[in-house]
């Protein structure tokens, strides 16, 4: 696996880039087995591919503070990232990757290898409802809630490719979050409707470490400067700049 490392630009054109990587690697015409972290230097909202963006999100909260509201290519539920929360995306070559080949074992694989090379860094790391990252901060009991979440993910099937991407929370505000989204309309189970701020919790980490922990763990070997930069520009004007698709219900 190598390395796709961008500092460069919007949360809209990193976007744009997972996707354009993506869709050339599902097309045998592009690099394959790839991570790719980033960390937006703003505050952004992005939704899941087939969210409804005013059942979760609070727009006028956003379009008060210049809050974008971006859609990615992938499921579930919106999101908060911005400084203090590291993006990541693995593309994954279905065809060497058995257990990728139903939903639920794609969601494992990643989760659980997300989970071993995170816990290198000594956090107390469990998978949680169906795409989750939490961290174990007490002892369960009929009051208590000791899964706290830090990662959510999101997963796009593709021909020959998956692309699996998320977040990492490491020391973004939770009150920006709980500011920027609504209740979401799906919850998993452990979560207990607890608000924004109570379920939500941080990883102790810097982002050399985690960056560090992420190269250990997928095993990567070398980098990459390879991206299609055509196609990306292409996605950035057609989909992720335009409010056509970003709000589309």
């Amino acid at each position: 696996m190598r390395l796709l490392d961008t500092t460069f630009g919007t949360a809209a054109e990193h976007l744009a880039l997972e996707e354009a990587v993506f869709l050339l690697a599902d097309r045998d015409s592009g690099p394959t087995e790839l991570l790719h972290l980033w960390e937006p230097d703003e505050i952004v909202v992005v939704v899941g591919r087939g969210s409804r963006v005013e059942q979760e999100v609070n727009v006028e909260h956003c379009r008060q503070r210049g809050i974008p509201i971006l859609r990615r290519c992938s499921g579930g539920a919106a999101i908060v990232t911005g400084p203090g929360c590291l993006m990541y995306g693995v593309v994954l070559d279905r065809g060497n990757l058995p257990v990728a080949n139903q939903i639920d074992e794609a969601h494992c694989f990643v989760l659980q290898k997300m989970a071993g090379a995170l816990r290198r860094l000594g956090t107390d790391i469990e998978v949680a409802g169906t795409s989750d990252l939490t961290l174990r901060t007490g002892h369960s009991t009929s009051n208590d809630h000791p899964l706290k979440k830090f990662s959510g993910n999101s997963l796009r099937w593709g021909r020959s490719q998956l692309l699996y991407h998320g977040t990492i929370l490491y020391n973004l505000s939770r009150d920006a979050i709980q500011g920027c989204l609504k209740m979401p309309p799906r919850q998993p189970i452990y979560r207990q409707q607890r608000s924004h701020g109570e379920f939500l919790s941080q990883l102790s980490a810097d982002p050399k470490q985690l960056r560090e922990a992420l190269l250990e763990g997928w095993q990567v070997t070398g980098t990459t400067d390879r991206w299609p930069r055509e196609k990306t520009s292409e996605l950035l004007e057609s989909k992720y700049g335009s409010d056509a698709w970003n709000f589309r219900h």
